[in-house]
């Protein structure tokens, strides 16, 4: 019989109410307990999902909390994993799970010698279409990926996001916020970074918010918007990555991986699902029928469409990997990698010069449909076919 972990969500901002919907779809995970800094944002959502809202410290000393899920800002993801820990709970954090190197063997250390298990998203790139992609390149069906590109390209966040004052903080700008997803994709598909180059700008010295109660405050940009870097892979691949939010519109394709034998057309990142296309030595990319991944299906609404949206499966992974003591995909290893990957590409862009990669990782063992379905409760794990041209 599959254990049951409680869950206590710190941290009830715009991201957590995906998370309060999302995490009952696993067998394995209950949602016991929620906090933030601001009472009126836990209550909120104890409300809409009849989550017990607590106080911080009470949810780190209530037992039925066996991990934590840190949902705060960038900056706070450290010290608030940190104190989970030390409370002698398992951590599950949102993307970037630290900011430094240093913050991520700190944890490490805590967790090693408490037993616990410390996680991170993003866990897009289990979904069902990125899946199928690394089937496809595991089977050889385009060669040894050598090259590729990679863009993750628009105007910001102020326009929707009601704060977006963190986006273009410390900790924020783009290739923090959304380099994880394609990052932790393109380990998932090729393997660990071994140094990268790049450049960096930004377009504007500040934001205007245009959503919500602060609407028409301005907000300062601190850090670089606008990032170019060229990624050197251990396998010998190299693909370039381009993040910005100074882009306002774009012909770009969000990612594609060229081997000796083809090319891949990977969707983007940032979601569980999408269109996969695949070219050989006919040189004309064709979509390729997703296969019954139940990642894949389209179960959640969003203000312009309905897409496949698991978020937690990461966290379910993790937890059965505390039940079954083997590795989980999204660990504090792979985390770290990405985290250095993300930083020093920043560090490039101001020092001017190309970076080693001082981490390195295994790519996370593959998602096959038996996997996920075993994740998910008896009646959200039937088969799910989604057509790859939509």
């Amino acid at each position: 019989m599959t254990r049951e972990f409680g869950v206590g969500i710190i941290g009830c901002g715009n991201i957590s109410g995906a998370y309060f919907k999302l995490i009952p779809l696993y067998r394995n995970l209950k949602l016991v307990a929620c906090a933030d800094i601001n009472p009126a944002a836990s209550k909120a959502r104890s409300e809409e999902f009849g989550v017990p809202a607590q106080e911080i410290a009470a949810l780190l000393a209530n037992p039925a909390v066996d991990v934590v899920v840190n949902l705060t800002v960038p900056e706070a993801h450290f010290p608030v994993s940190k104190q989970a820990l030390e409370a002698g709970k398992h951590v599950y954090s949102e993307k970037p799970f630290v900011l430094t190197l240093e913050q991520g063997e700190e944890l490490r250390r805590i967790a090693d010698a408490r037993g616990l298990k410390v996680g991170s998203a993003p866990d897009t790139y289990l979904g069902g279409a990125h899946q199928f992609a690394r089937h496809l390149i595991d089977s050889g069906r385009v060669g040894k990926i050598m090259s590729g590109t990679a863009h993750v390209l628009g105007p910001g966040m102020e326009s929707w996001h009601p704060n977006p004052d963190f986006f273009f903080a410390p900790g924020g700008g783009p290739i923090l916020d959304m380099g994880p997803y394609y990052v932790n994709n393109l380990v998932n598909l090729v393997g660990p970074v071994k140094r990268v180059v790049a450049l960096a700008n930004k377009a504007r010295e500040e934001r205007t918010i245009g959503n919500g109660p602060r609407a028409g405050e301005k907000v300062p940009v601190i850090v670089a918007t606008n990032i170019h870097a060229v990624l050197e892979f251990e396998s010998g691949a190299q693909i370039s990555l381009m993040t910005s939010w100074d882009v306002w519109a774009h012909r770009h394709q969000n990612m594609e991986l060229y081997g000796t034998d083809g090319a891949i057309f990977v969707p983007d990142p940032n979601f569980f699902g999408g269109t996969v296309e695949v070219a050989g030595m006919d040189r004309e990319p064709k979509a390729v029928e997703v296969w019954d991944h139940p990642l894949t299906a389209k179960n959640y609404t969003f203000d312009w469409g309905t897409q496949a949206n698991y978020r937690g499966v990461g966290l379910s992974d993790m937890m059965e990997a505390v039940a079954t003591g083997r590795d989980y995909r999204c660990s504090l290893e792979r985390s770290l990698h990405t985290i250095d990957v993300l930083t020093a590409i920043l560090r490039s862009a101001e020092e001017g010069r190309a970076i080693d990669i001082v981490t390195t990782c295994t790519q996370p063992a593959a998602l096959g449909i038996a996997e996920a379905r075993a994740l998910l409760r008896d009646d959200v794990a039937a088969p799910a076919v989604e057509a790859a041209a939509e």
